[in-house]
């Protein structure tokens, strides 16, 4: 029987306070409802503030839960002391970007099924001149912007041991030079792992796919003499849902963006993104490294019941086939 990797990347959009109109306690079901429906074997998230992320990790399958305190080695960043929340179904793993001390801030937060896979290994590093560094900003950056890793391995499949890292990562919006440098720095950490190895690069990435972020990251331009190799899963994936949704963000509007802006949505998506890999104004992506990682169905998930919206971003959902050879244990 074939096996199948499915992720979700979700903005969550902070917690605004009861005052707003789009407070966490008005879209907090709603959220919770998408990602309990499509039950995602990973799920990344952005903008999380701590309590959003223990509503989340309630309402997921649970039984009993405990803390787990470990050490881990971020590659060639830094050794960062972590906690993680375990569930009966599902696992946390996640900083503020503020680092450990401070969970005040928003999170980069990757979940997974625990009956799927199993972590080995993970650390975050912050997208700066020095990543160690928490809560440190470079390049203009309005914010500290971090990233967070994990590394998995499938559990019940033969032959055993298939490998993957998850990337999750939530760039600048207000900096261009900050969203270059930090995807760069993130496509380094990629880069420095073994070939073999696939990933998963996900996360709110706060600008399209024909900027120089998207053009370097897919290969079409150089960002300091290198060239990324990333794939984008959205565009490659065989099958696709809400393909006429031509961008992530919204602004809890959904399509409903009024005449005049909708036609300059449409002119900007027509001049800037004549090739079909790119043919979309996504802020919200997932994109992949290496052959063994095959997406075979992707959808921007686009529901609001009651006219109302989980976030200010549609969710992305991508399905992704492992090779002929890894099949499910047999009993």
């Amino acid at each position: 029987m074939s096996v199948s990797l499915t992720v979700m990347t979700f903005n969550l959009h902070r917690d605004c306070g009861e005052e707003s109109p789009h407070s966490w306690e008005t879209r907090r079901d709603m959220c919770l409802n998408i990602v309990a429906k499509y039950a995602p074997t990973i799920l990344c998230t952005q903008e999380g503030l701590q309590s959003q992320l223990e509503d989340l990790i309630r309402a997921l399958p649970a039984g009993s839960r405990y803390m787990l305190q470990s050490n881990f080695w971020t590659c060639r960043f830094q050794t960062v002391r972590f906690s993680v929340d375990l569930v009966v179904g599902y696992g946390h793993f996640g900083l503020s970007r503020k680092g450990l001390n401070d969970c005040s801030d928003e999170h980069c937060s990757i979940f997974y099924n625990m009956e799927q896979v199993e972590q080995t290994d993970g650390g975050t590093f912050w997208l700066s001149e020095s990543p160690s560094i928490p809560a440190s900003t470079s390049w203009g950056a309005a914010v500290p912007c971090i990233a967070t890793w994990v590394i998995f391995q499938f559990k019940g499949v033969e032959p055993p041991g298939f490998t993957f890292q998850v990337v999750n990562t939530h760039l600048d919006k207000k900096s261009p030079r900050a969203r270059r440098r930090g995807a760069l720095l993130t496509w380094q950490h990629i880069t420095s792992l073994p070939p073999s190895l696939p990933v998963l690069y996900c996360g709110g990435f706060n600008t399209q796919k024909e900027s120089s972020v998207g053009r370097f990251l897919l290969g079409r331009s150089r960002e300091h003499g290198v060239v990324g190799d990333m794939v984008d899963a959205w565009a490659s994936a065989r099958r696709r849902k809400s393909s006429k949704l031509v961008r992530t963000y919204h602004g809890f509007k959904g399509e409903d963006q009024g005449k005049i802006e909708k036609a300059k949505l449409l002119l900007k998506a027509l001049l800037l993104c004549w090739d079909r890999r790119i043919q979309d104004l996504h802020v919200d992506w997932v994109l992949f490294r290496g052959r063994t990682l095959t997406p075979m169905y992707a959808e921007v998930v686009d529901e609001s019941p009651n006219g109302t919206f989980p976030s200010d971003h549609y969710p992305l959902y991508v399905e992704f086939s492992l090779p002929r050879s890894v099949r499910q244990e047999t009993t």
